[in-house]
């Protein structure tokens, strides 16, 4: 059987600059990003219509699985949501760790703007490392593809936030950065909507260590006290 080639139609530009941090679903993290689009796919024709609708789905590859042995099957993960410890079958996930390396998110649509010689879609949302493949964009259609009703086994809630506080030092260096200009007040609410998601990984239940994560350019160090996300430090990265 012949192998189905895919092109690549954009790459995605986001503040996640590693996969430790970002949110485990699209959506919960109201992060602005935006695709931008490579030749001969940037063209504003393409997306004539676009507007009239709120959500669209993304198309997406897995391009940063670096321990994964080429062509060998995983029938099995184990999915961060169960606490890293329960097996379960591959396409009961969503897991980056699968025969096809292609992820599906839904986003929403802020608008599609021509940006010198380039085409830029910008979204909200968005659960995408920088750099990530963008395969297809196709409209979210709310009749069809919203179900009421519907069942998702361990993944039913959204998990809960904890309140995120700044020790003094790192209100102080925050502060300065954007004074510098190396980071906005706006970065600054969506690195707090992050953190309160508890980037940790769902086995690691550490409260003397301090954890490090890059976001929008930054390097920020931080622990976790109970229903608590404490910042210790943000710098330049």
């Amino acid at each position: 059987m012949t192998e189905l080639k895919m092109p690549i139609i954009g790459y995605m530009k986001s503040p996640y600059r590693e996969k430790f941090g970002i949110p485990r679903q699209p959506n919960l993290v109201q992060v602005e990003s935006y695709i931008e689009m490579i030749a001969p796919y940037n063209d504003l024709l393409a997306f004539e219509g676009i507007d009239d609708f709120s959500h669209l789905w993304l198309i997406w590859q897995f391009h940063d699985n670096k321990n994964v042995e080429s062509n060998k099957f995983r029938p099995q993960v184990r999915p961060p949501r169960l606490g890293g410890n329960k097996k379960i079958g591959v396409f009961a996930t969503r897991s980056m760790y699968r025969p096809s390396p292609m992820g599906l998110s839904v986003v929403q649509f802020k608008e599609v703007k021509k940006v010198g010689k380039a085409v830029h879609l910008y979204v909200t949302g968005s659960d995408l490392l920088d750099g990530t493949p963008i395969l297809d964009i196709k409209p979210y259609i709310q009749y069809s593809d919203a179900i009421v009703g519907a069942n998702s086994s361990y993944a039913q809630q959204e998990p809960v936030r904890k309140t995120v506080i700044w020790s003094e030092q790192a209100e102080q260096q925050k502060q300065q950065l954007i004074k510098l200009g190396s980071f906005t007040p706006k970065l600054v609410g969506e690195l707090e909507q992050v953190l309160a998601l508890d980037p940790r990984p769902a086995y690691q239940h550490d409260d003397e260590r301090i954890y490090g994560m890059l976001f929008g350019g930054c390097n920020v160090r931080f622990c976790v006290e109970t229903n608590k996300i404490v910042v210790h430090e943000i710098l330049n990265s």
